[in-house]
C-alpha cells in the first residue's frame, strides 16, 4: 500500500500572537456592547498585517488586547509562549514596556519637549534602547531633533511618535489608524516609515485602518466586521506606499 500524502501545510513555528476565541463585552449602563465575538487569529514574526474594518468592527479593541492595554472578557491571548490573559497588571505593564511599541492616530507628544526629548522619555526606561537621534534618523527627522511639536507638521509629529515607539527596539509595533489625521501625501510618507521599520528591523507590525487602499501594502489582510473576522487575504504581491491608489 502506498503511503498516504498529506496536502496540509505544516504548522508555522514563528507565531508571535495567538488568540483563542476571545470575546469582549463592554457594559454601557443597561446595554451590553459586544466588541469582539469569538476571534481566533495568529500573527507571525516580521510580518506586516493590516486589520481592516469599518468603525465599530472591533479592530481597535483587538489591537488594545494584543498590546496588553485591555483584556478580553473570555478566551486566551498568547504572546510567544506567554499567556497574557493569565498575567497580573504588573506583568502586563512589563510586557508593554519591553516588547510593544504603540502608534496612535493622535500623536500624544509633550508640547514642552523637543522631538529628541519626546523620544528620550521611552529610551530612559528601556533595556536596550536606540539613541533618540538614531531613532529620529530612521524616520527621516535628523534635521528636526531640537524642534518642538508646535514647530512640526502633522506628518512630522506622527514620525516623532513612531520614532518614540521604535526607540526601545520593540518586537511588535501596533498602529491604530496612523494616517487617520493626515492628508494623503503626508499619510504616504508615514506609511513609508512604517514599512521601512518592518523591513529593516524585522518588527512584527499590525496596522488597523478603515481604508482598504492601505491593505495592499500588507503581507496579510485580516478583515473584521461586527466583532468577528470576516476574511483573511494574503497579498502575493505587496505594493509600496507610493504605489497605493487612493
Amino acid at each position: 500500500m502506498s503511503p498516504s500524502i498529506s496536502h496540509s501545510l505544516p504548522p508555522r513555528t514563528d507565531i508571535v500572537f495567538r488568540t483563542e476565541h476571545i470575546t469582549k463585552t463592554y457594559h454601557m449602563g443597561d446595554v451590553d456592547v459586544q466588541a469582539l465575538q469569538g476571534v481566533d487569529l495568529e500573527l507571525f514574526r516580521s510580518e506586516l498585517v493590516v486589520l481592516l474594518g469599518p468603525s465599530g468592527s472591533g479592530k481597535s479593541t483587538l489591537l488594545n488586547i494584543l498590546g496588553g492595554l485591555d483584556t478580553p472578557s473570555t478566551g486566551k491571548v498568547f504572546y510567544r509562549n506567554q499567556e497574557l490573559t493569565a498575567e497580573s497588571d504588573a506583568d502586563l505593564t512589563l510586557y508593554r514596556r519591553e516588547h510593544v511599541g504603540f502608534v496612535f492616530q493622535f500623536y500624544n507628544l509633550i508640547p514642552s519637549l523637543t522631538a529628541r526629548e519626546n523620544v528620550a522619555l521611552v529610551t530612559e526606561i528601556a533595556q536596550d534602547p536606540m539613541e533618540p537621534k538614531d531613532a529620529l534618523k530612521l524616520v527621516g527627522l535628523s534635521h528636526r531633533l531640537d524642534h518642538f511639536p508646535s514647530q512640526l507638521s502633522g506628518g512630522e509629529q506622527q514620525r516623532v511618535a513612531i520614532a518614540r515607539a521604535i526607540a526601545k527596539r520593540p518586537a511588535v509595533l501596533l498602529c491604530d489608524e496612523p494616517t487617520g489625521a493626515l492628508d494623503v501625501q503626508t499619510g504616504v510618507i508615514v506609511l513609508e516609515v512604517i514599512e521601512r521599520i518592518n523591513r529593516e528591523l524585522g518588527t512584527t507590525t499590525a496596522v488597523i485602518t478603515h481604508n482598504a487602499t492601505i491593505s495592499s501594502m500588507a503581507d496579510r489582510v485580516i478583515s473584521l466586521f461586527d466583532g468577528k473576522i470576516s476574511g483573511v487575504k494574503v497579498n502575493s504581491q505587496k505594493l509600496s506606499p507610493k504605489e497605493l491608489v487612493w
